[in-house]
């Protein structure tokens, strides 16, 4: 009778650890991986931004880009009054927003 107690016993010790394998499974699908994918799409964005994009800033500044450089922007925000901003600075779901509502405005125009 005591041989089947320190079997089952024994066999525990990998169940006991299953909770805590799930729980970092859970962690990495539904935070780690999602801020990961958001990271790699928002420094994509920055590559690729270009002359002519509407933008708005972290700090909520909208303005046009005007010159692109390698870590930095030149934004027109009112009628040559230009700021110098870091890449890093711009919003990438405020950007996309905006320029969504502007290609709206556009295709209701043209209409």
């Amino acid at each position: 009778m005591n041989t089947v107690l320190l079997q089952a016993g024994g066999g525990s010790d990998f169940t006991s650890f299953l909770p805590i394998i799930g729980m970092i499974a859970i962690f990495y699908f539904f935070f780690i991986r999602p801020q990961q994918r958001k990271q790699k799409e928002t420094k994509k964005y920055l590559q690729e931004i270009k002359k002519g994009e509407m933008v708005v800033t972290v700090g909520g500044i909208h303005g046009k880009i005007v010159e692109v450089s390698d870590t930095t922007v030149l934004v027109d925000v009112d009628r040559g009054t230009k700021l110098l901003i870091e890449k890093s600075s711009i919003s990438l779901e405020a950007s996309k927003r905006l320029n969504d509502t502007s290609e709206k405005k556009d295709k209701k125009e043209k209409k």
